[in-house]
């Protein structure tokens, strides 16, 4: 009997549709699961890049958390293709990472996954369960001790109930 095999990134892109409007949970993981939030200053940097809106084109990033090996984030798409946003993301960060002399190399995997939420799926619990992430592997007691996460409800008068 063959030994299981994981699924590619064809598997990741099978039916993957971009729907103007839709609201997508993303994760993009480093490339081997490489370290790069362990690295103080290469965090501050990701963090930087990813929460300016010049990166998302016309689509909204509604929360976000840049974890050790990986990253998650609450897209609401606008007209232009998921893949394309995410890929220019992707380029963003490494292109500054890499400018800033603080990563070498290829810094994510080449492909991400993605969940397109349901009606019945509440926006407000996965935006918890995004910046929630520093907790559950016990980084933090709690996510306003994790410095590499926002939400836009932290600009709103009625901030994100954590």
């Amino acid at each position: 009997m063959p030994a299981f095999q994981a699924p590619g990134r064809s598997a990741l892109r099978r039916g993957r549709v971009s729907r103007p409007g839709q609201v997508y949970l993303i994760t993009v993981t480093t490339r081997h699961r490489q370290l790069v939030s362990g690295k103080h200053e290469a965090a501050r940097v990701a963090g930087r890049i990813i929460h300016a809106s010049t990166h998302w084109g016309d689509a909204q990033l509604l929360a976000w958390v840049l974890m050790p090996d990986h990253w998650h984030g609450l897209l609401e798409l606008g007209q232009e293709p998921l893949d394309r946003v995410v890929a220019r993301f992707k380029a963003a960060v490494s292109r500054e990472l890499h400018a800033s002399g603080l990563f070498e190399g290829n810094l994510w995997d080449r492909s991400f996954h993605d969940h397109a939420l349901r009606h019945e799926e509440s926006l407000l619990g996965v935006a918890r369960y995004i910046v929630g992430n520093s907790i559950r592997p016990g980084l933090v007691d709690s996510v306003l001790a994790y410095p590499c996460w926002n939400a836009i409800w932290l600009d709103q008068d009625e901030p994100l109930p954590l």
